[in-house]
């Protein structure tokens, strides 16, 4: 579609194409960063791959979130003057740097348990801070009263085309990037939660190299979108349980159809391994990520046979988390 509508005339049935990835990241061509590829010799020589990062923590907001964001502000219905949505973190830090570049106003629900660097940050964007419990049911709730109260036009964390949309110039760049180096990978690796990314980076790659394969990587403490893949339905219940705190949220209804008919697998990975990626990235690659962003890396570890001998590039998806998060997972606490 060339014009997405606002968020209360769609339906489960309007999907972004890959068009639309592409018209993203025309439009957000000076906006957001073009970030960096890198690998590292002797982290590849250890895993037996030729790894590449797509740094996508050193983009606008320090995460990936803030292209679909900037993207979803293109669509907005005539007059508004203020948006709204749920998040853990990224994705509120996000919409309240793109919606500070239009002069709205944001009002971000977050749930209690979020790090405080992500509430942090978004108050730092001057966005309105409203607090809810830590379930998918009470994010929604809280945002739509939110709604009822300031008129605010939801601008939603992932379950919606411009976010798609603008996920998926990740893709874009890395299958430009690759081939400017002379490749074109054999695999495209990038975590999983509401699925906006990997939704994105689907589309991309089904029309720029069908030939790359596109993995999901999952915590297994929040495997709701592994399990959505492998049985061909939806899950829409999970208690997540995982130091990935940008996964913890369920994949989303759109975001699930698009997944569907553009991603290869979703792999799940242990929590040990999310650590030991960590460990790998802060100190092979000196890249300060988050966990959520370690977890493709962590597939690299745990399904080590589908990785050998091939080139693959992983989505490296944020580096927003409190620095004694940081000392406590060094330590192993």
């Amino acid at each position: 579609m060339s014009e997405f509508l606002s968020d209360s005339a769609l339906s489960p049935l309007d999907l972004p194409v890959a068009a639309d990835v592409f018209t993203a990241a025309e439009r957000l061509t000076g906006i957001v960063h073009r970030t960096p590829l890198i690998h590292s010799s002797a982290l590849n020589a250890q895993l037996g791959a030729e790894i590449y990062f797509k740094c996508e923590h050193l983009q606008k907001v320090g995460a990936f979130k803030a292209r679909g964001a900037a993207n979803a502000l293109f669509h907005l219905p005539p007059g508004t003057t203020r948006v709204a949505t749920h998040s853990s973190g990224n994705h509120g830090a996000a919409l309240a740097w793109a919606a500070a570049l239009r002069g709205l106003r944001c009002t971000v629900v977050m749930p209690e348990n979020a790090p405080d660097a992500k509430k942090a940050a978004v108050a730092g964007y001057g966005a309105d801070i409203v607090p809810c419990a830590p379930t998918l049911a009470a994010r929604e709730s809280t945002l739509a009263d939110v709604v009822e109260k300031t008129g605010a036009h939801i601008v939603p964390p992932f379950d919606d085309p411009r976010i798609i949309a603008g996920q998926g110039t990740v893709a874009q760049e890395v299958i430009g990037q690759c081939r400017a180096l002379g490749f074109t990978p054999d695999l495209l690796v990038a975590p999983v939660g509401g699925g906006g990314l990997l939704a994105g980076v689907g589309l991309a790659v089904s029309a720029l190299a069908p030939q790359v394969k596109v993995l999901g990587a999952e915590p297994e403490g929040a495997d709701d979108a592994h399990r959505s893949f492998r049985g061909g339905k939806r899950v829409t219940e999970q208690t997540p349980d995982t130091i990935a705190d940008g996964l913890r949220t369920t994949l989303g209804e759109r975001n699930f159809a698009v997944i569907r008919e553009s991603v290869n697998d979703i792999v799940t990975v242990s929590e040990q391994n999310i650590v030991t990626a960590l460990s790998l990235l802060w100190g092979r690659t000196k890249q300060l990520v988050e966990p959520s962003a370690a977890t493709g890396l962590a597939a690299v570890l745990e399904h080590a046979a589908r990785f050998r001998g091939k080139r693959a590039v992983i989505v490296l998806t944020g580096g927003n988390m409190d620095l004694a998060a940081v000392a406590a997972i060094a330590a192993g606490n």
